[in-house]
Parts: structure tokens; C-alpha cells; sequence
């Protein structure tokens, strides 16, 4: 189990640890693959946004941040190249009814590395559906403004729909969730078998409470969120499809790459061992915060490799190179892989904790941040990338 620490014990444990990794020799180099058989296609905004901005308070992302009802605290997990991390509280950190995926942050968002004057991370938990009810998956907002003293509050991700009495409502994303990136106002993601969902944090929805069993619109003419207090929506989607023969993309994880031009997107796909893993880059337009688009109204990969790399969680590219994740069950210490192309796969043994999922880079600040899954291992950190 993590252990708290003061800010001083902190630091002292982030410099013991920060400077231990294990490296194999190099890997196998990766195949290049034709990216531009890899496409996604945009839907239409949904209109259903604006009946349910009628209905609903509408609040900021900054309201949210005022109003985080839960603290996290100092804790330094194992890693090497440790520079950041902080733990949830004592329920979050052991649930099993919900399970950390996804990170971002407002890194992301823009070049300023604030939202509305916030410095925020972002992470996505799956509901295991321990009660037989499947609540979708929940968003956290962390303020990281002050990063001695962090606070959060969990959120829910909805989608828009009309009922069948015609009345609009809203219900649960059951996805994994097990990656995103906050572009503009856009969150984008991951889901796993079609390309990705998004979601507008220009509408954030303020919710009744109570009923922590229920969702959507009630008889009684409330919006419930099984009792979370606000709601983020879906407004709209993409939509995968591949063209010569290539096999469809397992949208496993997902990060932003300012670093690159123009920005992009890098996708991993989790793979088991024997089986090819392939990494595949989207361009993104930055006028309009969406993927840029070809003549056919489609956007294309424009780089693709099989890295062949086991259990990948979360894959990251910083100026050219790919940081991936992996995980290797639920007592083992987790690793870092590297790939430059025209190179070998680099792995990095036992350099991450156990159970590290999606990964976020914060240029500027020389982080790459990540988190942990696993019941009493939990934490959100960041390691220093250009060590590796």
C-alpha cells in the first residue's frame, strides 16, 4: 500500500527513487505499416446538447473546481524518474466498484497549461458493475493549482438520447475508458472497438442528488447522475473503418502530441503476448480543436508501426520518440518501452508502478504523467521522460 508522506519526505523519496531504471538491450526494430488505410469519420453535433442546456444549469469547468468535495494527499509510488504524484483518499484508493484508466490535463487544453485560470488533470474511472447496475464512466476533476494540497470531484459522462415518450434525457457511456486527451474545449475518448466519443466542457450540467440508483430524466421532472452532481455530454463521435484489408485499430489508449506538426494524436493498442500491438498518429486541426480531414471528409493516419509490445497501456510521442506503458499484472511492477523510428523498441523493466494505464505528456515541464488501476496501488504520478 502507498504510504503518505509530508512534502519533505516527499522530495526526499521522489530523489532516491529518481534516479534508479533497468534497461534491456535493444529490441526488435518495429514494421512500418500504410497509415493511411487507418481512417476515422466525424458525426454531426448533437442537437440534443441545446434541449438539455434549456433544462439543465449550465456551469464551468472553473464552477467544478470550486466545488471539489474530496482531498488527495502526497505519496510517492514506485517509479523511477520520479518527479510528481499525489494519491486519492482512502475510498477511492481502494474501491472495487470503480477503476482508474485515463489521464489528461489542461497541458493539453492548450499552450498556457490552464483552463480558465485552473491547472487541472483530468482521469476517467469504469464502473465494474459490482451491484448490477453499470454506472458508465465517471470523470474526475483534480486541482492541481496547488500541488501540496490537492482536491478533486468525480463527475459522470453521459450521452444524450431521445426517449421513446419523446422527452429528452440522458444515460451512462459504458466504455472502458481507458484513454483521452483534452484538446480546446473537447475531451476526447477512447473507445475501444469504434474511435472515439467526444465530449464539450463548454456544457457541464448541474443534476439533482439523492438517488445514487438512478440516471437521466425522473417522474418527478429531475435529472439524476446516480448521485454524482454534474454531468458532462457526449456532441459527438468517430467512427473507425480501415481500407485494404488492414485489420480495425483496438482504440486501447490515446494521447495528445503538441510537439509534433501539426498536433496529433497517437492511438497504442493493448495486445497479449504472440500478438502484434500497432501504434497509429491522426492529425488534429488546431483552428477548430477536431482531426484534420483529407478531400474525402475522412482523416487519415499519416504514421503507423507493429511494435510488437505486450500489454500496452498507454503510448505517448515526444518530438518524434513513443513512451509506452505496460503493465504486467497485478503484483509486478510495471515497464517503460521506447521507440524512436528507424530504431529498436527499448524496454525499461520495473521503471513504473504496478498497474500503469494511460499517459499524458506536459511539455514544458519535461513530465510525463500516468496512473495506477489496481486496488490499494493506486496513484497519479509523473516521471521525467528525457531520462529515457
Amino acid at each position: 500500500m502507498l504510504r503518505r508522506l509530508s512534502l519533505l519526505g516527499v522530495l526526499t523519496a521522489v530523489t532516491m527513487l529518481g534516479t534508479w531504471s533497468a534497461a534491456s538491450p535493444p529490441g526488435r526494430a518495429a514494421d512500418g505499416l500504410d497509415a493511411s488505410k487507418f481512417e476515422l469519420t466525424k458525426s454531426a453535433y448533437s442537437p440534443l446538447v441545446d434541449d438539455l442546456d434549456s433544462a439543465l444549469p449550465n456551469v464551468s469547468v472553473s464552477t467544478v473546481i470550486r466545488d471539489t468535495d474530496r482531498s488527495a494527499h502526497r505519496c510517492v509510488p514506485q517509479a523511477a524518474e520520479l518527479v510528481a504524484a499525489f494519491c486519492w483518499n482512502e475510498e477511492d484508493s481502494s474501491t472495487q466498484a470503480w477503476y482508474p484508466q485515463a489521464i489528461t490535463t489542461t497541458a493539453d487544453a492548450n499552450s498556457r497549461g490552464t483552463y480558465a485560470g485552473s491547472t487541472v488533470i483530468l482521469a476517467s474511472w469504469y464502473d465494474a458493475d459490482d451491484d448490477g447496475i453499470d454506472k458508465g464512466v465517471r470523470l474526475t476533476f483534480v486541482d492541481w493549482s496547488d500541488p501540496s494540497a490537492p482536491t478533486y470531484r468525480h463527475t459522470l459522462l453521459v450521452e444524450p438520447y431521445t426517449r421513446a415518450d419523446g422527452k429528452v434525457s440522458f444515460r451512462p457511456i459504458r466504455l472502458h475508458a481507458g484513454g483521452m486527451f483534452w484538446y480546446g474545449h473537447h475531451l476526447y475518448l477512447a473507445d475501444t472497438w469504434n474511435g472515439f466519443r467526444v465530449f464539450d466542457l463548454r456544457h457541464i450540467w448541474r443534476v439533482a442528488t439523492g438517488d445514487p440508483t438512478s440516471i437521466g430524466l425522473q417522474p418527478d421532472g429531475t435529472y439524476q447522475a446516480h448521485g454524482l452532481s454534474y454531468v458532462v455530454p457526449q456532441v459527438f463521435t468517430y467512427t473507425q473503418s480501415t481500407t485494404g484489408g488492414a485489420l480495425p485499430i483496438r482504440f486501447s489508449a490515446v494521447s495528445l502530441d503538441r510537439t509534433s506538426t501539426p498536433h496529433s494524436l497517437v492511438v497504442p493498442e493493448y495486445g497479449y503476448p504472440g500478438g502484434g500491438t500497432r501504434l497509429v498518429r491522426f492529425p488534429l486541426d488546431r483552428a477548430g480543436r477536431l482531426l484534420a480531414t483529407s478531400a474525402d471528409g475522412k482523416s487519415h493516419g499519416i504514421e503507423a508501426y507493429d511494435v510488437s509490445v505486450t500489454s500496452m497501456q498507454g503510448a505517448a510521442s515526444i518530438r518524434g520518440k513513443f513512451y509506452l506503458s505496460t503493465s504486467d499484472g497485478t503484483a509486478n511492477q510495471g515497464d517503460l518501452a521506447t521507440y524512436g523510428p528507424g530504431g529498436a523498441v527499448q524496454m525499461h523493466y520495473d521503471t513504473l508502478p504496478i498497474g500503469p494505464e494511460d499517459v499524458s505528456y506536459w511539455p514544458g515541464r519535461d513530465q510525463l504523467w500516468s496512473l495506477t488501476e489496481h486496488p490499494n496501488h493506486r496513484s497519479v504520478f509523473a516521471i521525467r521522460p528525457s531520462a529515457y
